[in-house]
């Protein structure tokens, strides 16, 4: 239950205006601190639904893939621009941003998480890298501001983080291809 309330503390925290003004000020960290923060109070806080509804999780999420093609979608949503756009706009979207991210993302992948298989791990592995190498290449190559409340430098600082993002990703991958984990047990 600790780790629920850390979770949900987390939360709590994110969802303080100022907080949430600080963190939503710059593009990189809107989309690469705010937003996983989110993701990871949630998956803290999953903990709880797991002890509260055993049976629902075993039913619903039995081999992982469930939970983690809900976190997979909701992860690309909030990566589209418009739709950053959108939750600095619209107090309504803010709201469903929070909520999506922290429930729908974070909460199914504890879940899923551990029940996956490690090719199935490796294969979110690599969507997100994919994902992060396009939107670097989509924010540095874009000509025009792609979200109307960030500068073309946020834009810009942006694509080149999650480039970064993406490289390291992919490191990781060959690490993890080209190492056998057995031998530093």
């Amino acid at each position: 239950m600790k780790q629920s309330l850390i979770g949900l503390l987390l939360f709590i925290i994110l969802s303080l205006p100022p907080v949430v003004t600080l963190l939503e000020s710059i593009m990189i960290v809107h989309m690469h601190m705010q937003m996983p923060l989110l993701v990871i109070a949630g998956a803290l806080f999953g903990r709880y639904f797991q002890i509260q509804f055993p049976h629902f999780w075993e039913k619903w999420n039995g081999n992982g893939v469930p939970g983690i093609t809900l976190f997979v979608i909701i992860a690309v949503y909030w990566s589209i621009p418009r739709t950053m756009d959108d939750a600095l706009t619209y107090p309504s979207v803010e709201v469903f941003k929070f909520m999506s991210l922290f429930l729908l993302a974070g909460v199914p992948l504890y879940d899923s998480w551990k029940r996956l298989k490690v090719t199935l791990k490796k294969s979110v592995f690599i969507l997100f890298t994919i994902l992060f190498l396009g939107l670097g290449w989509l924010y540095l190559n874009a000509t025009q501001q792609l979200c109307n409340n960030y500068l073309l430098i946020d834009q810009i600082t942006l694509g080149w983080g999650s480039a970064a993002m993406g490289v390291c990703l992919a490191i990781y991958l060959l690490y993890t291809t080209f190492t056998d984990p057995s031998k530093y047990e």
